[in-house]
This record gives C-alpha cells, sequence and structure tokens, in this order.
C-alpha cells in the first residue's frame, strides 16, 4: 500500500500573477500565461481541504525499478461525503498545468454542488507542476530531455487513476462513483480519462476543452480569429488601431533609441532587448481579454472589470486628442495589466504559478498548431511553419516534437463517429467569447456525449459605412466552473443547472445498473 501523509489546512491563496515568456508567434502554448506585476493578489477563500501525498511511480509504462518514485500532492475536502457505505461520489478535478491550490480556489462549481451529492472533492495535482516534482525539485526535474521525459498527458492521467484506485480502495469506498471535471487543459484531460479508463470513471464535465486544436483537425487560425472577432464586435476602430500597432511597434523599434522610447511609451521596468518581447506582451494581453471576457469583475487572471474587452476598446477609442497609436494601444492595454493602478512598471517576463513545463509539453506532445490570417486576424499575418516548430524545440530541449501523437494516443479525428460508437457520459462546455472553443467539441454527439455552447445574440455592427448583422457571443473560458455570482447571467445559471441534472443522471445510472448487477 501506497504511503499517504496529510496536512490540514484553509486556503488562503495569494493569487499572483504569471507570465509568457518569449518565443515565436507559432509556438503558441495551450494556456498562455499572465504576465507578473510587482504585486500580489491577495484573496482570502473559505474552501477547506486537506493536503495529501501519494507515492507514484515516475513511469507507470515501464517495469524498470531504477527510476525514482515521486510525491504527487493532491487536496480533498470530504466535508459533504456522505461515505462508502451510502456510496457517496467521488468528484475529481484533472489538475492542470499549474499549482492544484490556485485551480482549487478557482473552481467554486466543484464545492457548491458537493453539498448536493453528499460528494467528497479530489484535487489532484498534474505530475512535474506545483509540488509534486519528480526528482525533488523544479531545478532537477527540469534539467534536460531525460529528466523531462515523463511529463506527458499519458503519464499524468495514469497518475489519477492509480489515485483514486488506491484512495477507494484505502476508504473501502471502491462501490462509489468517480465524475471527473476539468478546465482547459484539465478539461481535456477528464474527457481523455472518461474514454481512456471508463471503469475509473463513470463520467466528465469537460469545459473549454480544445480537444480538437491539434493537426489537420480544425483550421490554425480559428484562435486568433475568434480572439479578434471579440475587439472587432466591441469597436471597429479598436480592432483596427490593434492590427495597425504592429506596424508602427516595429517601425519605432528600427530608430535609433527606438527601443528606449518604446519602454517608456509602455512603462516597462527594464530595458527592452527587441520589440518581440513587447509585441508578445501585448499578444497575450489581447488572448487573455478574450478567454477571461466575464460578464461580472473577476480576477482569476488579472483584476478586471465586467467586460473587460468593452473596457479595452473605450480607452482605445477615447484617449486624449493627439495621442499616437501607441500611446492608445498602452491606455487599452493597461486594463488588463494595471487596472487596479497599482503598478509603477510592468516586467515582461516571470512564472511565479510554475507553469514552464507546458513549454515542453508544447514541444513534445501537445503540437498545437496556429496562424493568424491577414484579412480577418487583428494580430500580424504569418503561418505555422513545423519545420521552425521543430527547430526551436530542438534548441530549447534537443528534442523532436511528435505532432501526430496526441491523436494517435487519445483521438480527435472523425471525432462525432468514434465518440458515437464508443463514447458515454461526457459534457464538452463551450462559451463562443472564449478563443478556444473553436478547437472543441460544440455539436452534440450522442444522448450521453453532449454539447452546451452558449448561444448567440443577433445585434447590428456599425463598420463606419453600413450596419452589418452580426452575433454577439456568450461564455468565457470555462466560467461555468466559477463560483456562482450575484451578477451571472440567466444563460449561465440554466446552463449549470443542466450541467447538474447530467451528472445526477450519471450517477443515478449507476447506482441503479450496479445494483441489478448485485442482485444478480
Amino acid at each position: 500500500m501506497a504511503k499517504t501523509t496529510t496536512t490540514y489546512v484553509i486556503i488562503f491563496i495569494i493569487i499572483t500573477i504569471s507570465a509568457i515568456e518569449s518565443r515565436p508567434s507559432n509556438f503558441k502554448r495551450f494556456h498562455p500565461r499572465h504576465h507578473h506585476q510587482n504585486i500580489h493578489l491577495q484573496k482570502q477563500q473559505e474552501y477547506k481541504y486537506e493536503i495529501k501525498h501519494l507515492s507514484q511511480r515516475l513511469d507507470h509504462f515501464s517495469f524498470s525499478s531504477s527510476l525514482p518514485n515521486f510525491s504527487q500532492r493532491y487536496l480533498v475536502n470530504d466535508d459533504n461525503w456522505v461515505g462508502p457505505t451510502r456510496r457517496g461520489p467521488i468528484f475529481m478535478y484533472c489538475g492542470n498545468e499549474g499549482d492544484i491550490e490556485w485551480f482549487a480556489a478557482n473552481t467554486g462549481f466543484l464545492w457548491e454542488i458537493a453539498p448536493l451529492f453528499g460528494a467528497m472533492l479530489l484535487f489532484p495535482e498534474h505530475r512535474y507542476y506545483g509540488e509534486s516534482m519528480p526528482y525533488g525539485s523544479i531545478e532537477e526535474a527540469y534539467r534536460n530531455a531525460t529528466t523531462l521525459s515523463y511529463l506527458t498527458a499519458e503519464q499524468a492521467l495514469a497518475d489519477f487513476a492509480v489515485l483514486i484506485t488506491d484512495l477507494k480502495r484505502n476508504l473501502s469506498a471502491e462501490g462509489c462513483p468517480v465524475v471527473l471535471f476539468g478546465g482547459s487543459y484539465g478539461g481535456m484531460l477528464a474527457s481523455w480519462m472518461r474514454l481512456k479508463y471508463p471503469h475509473i470513471a463513470i463520467g466528465a464535465l469537460a469545459s473549454s476543452a480544445p480537444i480538437l486544436q491539434f493537426e489537420d483537425i480544425v483550421p490554425p487560425e480559428t484562435f486568433y480569429n475568434i480572439v479578434s472577432n471579440s475587439f472587432k464586435r466591441e469597436s471597429t476602430s479598436c480592432f483596427n488601431t490593434i492590427k495597425e500597432s504592429w506596424d508602427a511597434l516595429e517601425s519605432v523599434g528600427r530608430k535609433n533609441d527606438g527601443l528606449k522610447k518604446l519602454m517608456t511609451t509602455f512603462h516597462l521596468c527594464r530595458d527592452l532587448k527587441n520589440t518581440y518581447d513587447l509585441a508578445d506582451w501585448l499578444e497575450s494581453a489581447y488572448s487573455y481579454l478574450a478567454m477571461v471576457n466575464y460578464p461580472y469583475p473577476s480576477d482569476f487572471l488579472m483584476p478586471l472589470p465586467g467586460h473587460p474587452i468593452k473596457e479595452v476598446c473605450k480607452k482605445i477609442d477615447g484617449s486624449p486628442d493627439g495621442s499616437n497609436i501607441l500611446e492608445r494601444v498602452f491606455q487599452g492595454i493597461n486594463i488588463y495589466y494595471n487596472y487596479t493602478g497599482e503598478v509603477d512598471c510592468f516586467e515582461l517576463d516571470d512564472d511565479p504559478h510554475g507553469m514552464d513545463g507546458w513549454n515542453w509539453q508544447a514541444c513534445t506532445e501537445m503540437v498545437m498548431p496556429m496562424s493568424s490570417n491577414r484579412n480577418t486576424s487583428m494580430f500580424p499575418p504569418y503561418d505555422f511553419n513545423y519545420s521552425s516548430y521543430q527547430e526551436e524545440c530542438w534548441k530549447d530541449y534537443q528534442v523532436v516534437p511528435r505532432p501526430r501523437w496526441i491523436t494517435t494516443e487519445l483521438g480527435g479525428h472523425d471525432i462525432e463517429t468514434v465518440l458515437k460508437q464508443f463514447g458515454s457520459n461526457i459534457i464538452f462546455s463551450n462559451g463562443l467569447l472564449d478563443p478556444w472553443s473553436g478547437g472543441s467539441v460544440l455539436n452534440n454527439i450522442s444522448d450521453s456525449v453532449v454539447a452546451l455552447v452558449t448561444e448567440e445574440d443577433p445585434c447590428l455592427l456599425d463598420d463606419g459605412a453600413k450596419l452589418i448583422l452580426s452575433f454577439n457571443s456568450k461564455g468565457a473560458h470555462h466560467i461555468d466552473l466559477r463560483a456562482t455570482t450575484s451578477d451571472d447571467p440567466l444563460w449561465l445559471i440554466e446552463q449549470r443547472a443542466t450541467e447538474i441534472k447530467h451528472i445526477a443522471r450519471w450517477i443515478n445510472q449507476y447506482y441503479r445498473e450496479s445494483k441489478e448487477t448485485f442482485d444478480i
């Protein structure tokens, strides 16, 4: 039996803001990181849990005894659990690419529905993130391609399976059904685990899970088109200003003392080495704004007002007369990076949430091609180039990406046929404001593999010359997993109610069928 250690805590999360490193634009991460500023945003949560650890094999798929085990951290709350004798369900959040306490603090939906179901909550941390670090430290774990080679989605899924099996055995809870939850990469893991380990979990809620964002499945320009459309819907002039700003940025950067001027314009803390770092900083903010374009104030990535893209465009369009294009852009981007007004200058590189392992994953199996279309995107035009992508990965890690491995191992092509034949009990939830929705499942596949997609509202868009019929999308990045607020729109309340109804049906079906099996 594996050793388990326990620590009791109440979450007092210090949500600090993390960063995205310099990288060519075609090396887009799955979950681009938000930039750190020289402040700490403290948000106290009432969520209570135990911190435990399980000794896990480094390689689940070999029988080598030469590799060390590592300690996987996981969080447990059983305050509402009705226990094994009543076969109380276990709700497990599939840990993403970061500290698990951060995800636990930002997944209020699970905490709210646990009492309804008498459920235990389980938050396992993804290997190589947070404190679940092989080889004893992040320095050793991230040392080279050999030590990083066990950082894969398949190994993480196996960790989750082993943890659930071990936990249920220790609690004599083998008859308790497990329901999986996850948002973003965690949502991908939840859906994949339901498909790969159907005997472990009876269902999965995969929120904002782009399991189709791989080679030759969705158009590579999808992500940036959705981001761009979010800005264009708010203001055509805002969209055009951002679109024209990239050339202005390059033009200033090429001049004598141009980098110094850019440093002053954008209030940077350190000397700017090249225009790419600044362009990357801006691009990341626009992408994040599209992801967290919630209808109410939030501080998941940064403290932001409700409808933050609307506020950004107000600043850009309403800049003082005589402001040049880069000054207008800075006024807008300040909404994202400094809405509180507490930041004096900006850092372009930091990673306080410890998510840098995603670089390795993107260079091995999580290869998600992205492009920017000259006509439809507000970003600089470029095409995904696998050769340059491969060169960059070799330069950083001495590893060659395997762009077809994820779809070979976990599927993706012809998804409707495959899931209709072999899948069941999966909810794919998406808001169409979220740029990752373009890589997710947006249509119902069967009665039990369903897509909950926010509907679009028709509206008239003024492009300066004529009115154009457009549609307002609703729902940002895994908004359904966030805690409820008094500002939640009706469609979100209804969506969560539908999710609860599906989960209840899965559990009741499990109880009914397992009872019939037992009676036989």
